[in-house]
């Protein structure tokens, strides 16, 4: 039971690394560029053009 106990200690210490080396990895200045970049994306233009035959108001 001993191994167990050791092995659960050691998987919780990788977790805990794990998790705070994504942390700084997503606070690095080297990450930022690519993440503005990316929070840009949903405003750039499109180049397919909107479908013709989609849902269109009736007039009358």
């Amino acid at each position: 039971m001993e191994i167990l106990n050791e092995l659960r200690s050691l998987i919780t210490v990788m977790g805990l690394l794990c998790f705070l080396g994504i942390c700084a990895w997503a606070y690095s200045r080297h990450a930022r560029s690519g993440f503005e970049e990316a929070a840009l994306l949903p405003f750039s233009d499109d180049d397919v053009p909107a479908p013709q035959g989609g849902r269109q108001a009736k007039e009358g």
